[in-house]
């Protein structure tokens, strides 16, 4: 629990009203549980508002107790330079002349409240508390304004350096075919197109990626939760990926059997599968192996897409589900990739109230775990078996 100590500065030039409010103030202390804060409040007192303003000059108050009939300058003038200079003062007016008029000049001016003369120890407390709930939800306010600022220039930071790469790489093969250094069916103009290509497609799936990530965030999801099959999921996400697999001869294992069902969007579905397999096959040791294994029972559904690809150690494994983490050594140098997919994975299986774990050791490979709520009526396992068009392990 957090704790904040809000000063309070009382003007007005009756000793008994500020010996009064000192007394009432001084143990008083307000717990906001929204923000899991307790704040407790310093009590400063000024006999005039020359006295005041010196004080706020010297060391300006969180929230300031002032009264409307002062001797030298009055209440609504020191307001007018607290409403100017001092703009994070809540100013609360006091007065024995409460009125409607009275009151509408003082909020026009900046007054939050209003407390008129005599006041209850009980309502002096009721606009403290209101006040030190403004002020502190204020300030997360602002404090989280401030984080949005810093995660939004991080983002396009990132976001332009993984771009550059790839814009700059199209644009050197664009150069070469332009300046006629190679010639069109020659070996090098073909590699300077597929190149070109290849890291095309990288950025349209940097793209696609940060669109399923935005809309994520955002709650649009693509309508409401329906009974979806994994079994039937698994199948299409491990033909989308059966062309790569096939290139170089790692074997695709998927469940087989009877529909097994969660209650689920599809499209959240098929990111979270496609997106396994796909890291799955990428990562992975030419003439390799994939095996994706679902099972349900009380605790929920499963997921497990297991590899014998690179692996990672335990350091590179923390930092995994983080966006645009990607891990960079020696055996993935050459592997394209946005470094959203498993981001979103876990976001998605955290908006269905479960989570996504992963297992690996270099040179091993990786086993991905994904729990997902299941439907009551569904308590099975999908046992392995090879994709169609993949040999047999």
């Amino acid at each position: 629990m957090a704790s904040e100590t809000l000063t309070v500065l009382v003007v007005d030039d009756e000793p008994g009203m500020r010996q009064g409010a000192e007394r009432v103030l001084r143990s008083f202390r307000v717990f906001l549980p929204e923000e899991d804060t307790d704040v407790a409040f310093e009590i400063v007192t000024a006999a005039s508002g020359e006295e005041g303003l010196e004080i706020i000059r010297g060391r300006p108050p969180q929230i300031l107790l002032l009264d409307h009939k002062l001797p030298g300058i009055q209440g609504l003038a020191v307001l007018d330079v607290v409403a100017r200079d001092y703009g994070e003062i809540l100013p609360v007016m006091i007065t024995a002349y409460a009125s409607i008029e009275t009151a509408i000049s003082a909020t026009k001016r900046g007054a939050f409240d209003f407390l008129a003369k005599p006041f209850t120890p009980d309502e002096l407390r009721a606009v403290l508390r209101k006040a030190a709930r403004h002020i502190i939800l204020r300030r997360r306010a602002a404090q989280l304004a401030k984080e949005k600022h810093q995660v939004r220039f991080q983002f396009i930071s990132v976001l332009a350096h993984e771009l550059k790469a790839p814009l700059a790489a199209v644009e050197g093969y664009l150069r070469i075919l332009q300046q006629r250094s190679v010639l069109p069916g020659s070996p090098g103009y073909d590699q300077a197109v597929d190149r070109s290509l290849e890291r095309l497609d990288g950025m349209r799936k940097l793209i696609l990626d940060l669109l399923d990530l935005t809309r994520i965030e955002s709650g649009q999801g693509p309508g409401e939760p329906v009974p979806v099959d994994l079994l039937d999921a698994a199948r299409r996400a491990a033909e989308g990926v059966l062309p790569q697999a096939q290139a170089r001869g790692i074997r695709l294992l998927v469940p087989e059997g009877p529909p097994m069902f969660v209650n689920a969007n599809p499209e959240h579905v098929d990111m979270i599968l496609n997106n396994l397999l796909s890291n799955a096959v990428k990562y992975n040791l030419d003439g390799g192996a994939v095996d994706v294994a679902l099972a349900q029972g009380e605790a929920g559904t499963t997921i497990r897409v297991r590899d014998t690809g690179i692996g990672m150690t335990d350091e590179e494994a923390a930092r995994l589900f983080q966006e645009f983490s990607r891990i960079k050594n020696a055996q993935t140098r050459g592997i394209q990739g946005s470094g959203l997919g498993l981001s979103i994975v876990r976001r998605l299986a955290r908006l269905y109230g479960g989570d996504v774990a992963v297992r690996s050791a270099p040179g091993v490979g990786s086993t991905f775990t994904v729990s997902l709520p299941s439907s009551p009526d569904q308590t099975r396992a999908g046992i392995s078996a090879p994709c169609p068009g993949v040999p047999r392990p």
